[in-house]
């Protein structure tokens, strides 16, 4: 791409300061929408906004390249009433107050990419999920409510009022990264306190991605305009937790790992105040439509990916 500007809504998490770092690497504006915006940083702009009403911050949305929504409240706590609530709340809102933004613009953002999840898909060990197999709920891993929220969100997108936006729900995995709300450090500290092993059965399949992979494949999508829809943003090769795990204590070094049944995991998911349908679901999701695009990408075996990331800190 040549100079552009990116929108990043709800640009302040893991995810979003990737994203900001990588776009501004490449030289382009990047401009963030968040509650608590800091002052101007090269390249990098923040504004404003409250997630649900539109405002000031619509004005950046005229002529912008790409709108990127990952606004929505983390799933990592209890599934209480007041907490499925603001998930839902934070997701939607948000979504449909993008679209109508866009919707009055003059000169409208050339392709929204809104978050979406790769849970939406069936729970399965044997068949690899792509952007055409079945969606829904499976009692046995406990997603019905992620479902839910997944469905709303990604209505809320179909539904919005935008047709010379191009749109993509970007439905991600598991994203690898060092920051410290992501993954891998979680990952680190249970090796090193020797809880590295299976968790649960063991088999669920683990879907997951490189947040570098992440990055360039948002940007490959903004620039192939033949991608729209579902597009699943998550690596060519996922694997068995199990697998996953003894993996995570090669790479660390970690003599040993004392596998978690599923009883524990319960017990272990109330006091951290989380669920254990993030770890007992089994995520068996492919890249279809990104490879089939011809992307590449850098680290599509996990081992690989992890001693990366590792490597860095």
């Amino acid at each position: 791409m040549n100079q552009h500007r990116i929108i990043l809504a709800g640009g302040s998490g893991f995810l979003g300061r990737a994203l900001a770092s990588h776009f501004q690497d490449a030289g382009h504006e990047v401009v963030i929408l968040t509650r608590s915006p800091k002052p101007a940083s090269g390249s990098v702009r923040e504004i404003v906004w409250d997630g649900r009403s539109l405002g000031d911050w619509a004005k950046d949305l005229e002529d912008a390249t790409a709108v990127i929504n990952l606004t929505g409240k983390s799933v990592n706590c209890r599934y209480t009433a007041r907490n499925r609530k603001e998930i839902i709340d934070s997701r939607v809102n948000s979504t449909r107050v993008i679209g109508e933004a866009i919707a009055k613009c003059n000169e409208p953002p050339r392709v929204w990419l809104n978050s979406s999840s790769a849970t939406i898909y069936k729970h399965s060990f044997d068949k690899p999920m792509d952007e055409s197999c079945e969606t829904g709920a499976t009692p046995e891993a406990k997603d019905a409510f992620s479902i839910e929220v997944i469905e709303q969100w990604e209505r809320e997108l179909a539904e919005g009022q935008t047709p010379r936006t191009r749109k993509v729900a970007l439905r991600t995995s598991m994203v690898l990264g060092n920051a410290k709300n992501s993954v891998v450090p979680v990952l680190r500290r249970l090796a090193r306190f020797g809880l590295g092993g299976k968790m649960g059965s063991g088999k669920q399949m683990v879907s997951w991605i490189h947040e570098e992979d992440f990055c360039r494949a948002v940007e490959w999508i903004i620039a192939h305009e033949n991608l729209s829809g579902h597009v699943n943003m998550t690596a060519p090769n996922p694997l068995p937790n199990r697998e996953m795990m003894h993996a995570v204590r090669k790479v660390c070094s970690a003599p040993f790992g004392l596998p978690a049944t599923e009883w524990m995991l319960e017990v272990g998911a109330f006091f951290l105040r989380t669920e254990t349908e993030l770890i007992i679901k089994s995520r068996n999701a492919i890249p279809r439509k990104l490879i089939e695009s011809g992307f590449q990408f850098q680290f599509p075996v996990f081992q690989n990916a992890l001693a990366d990331l590792v490597d860095q800190t």
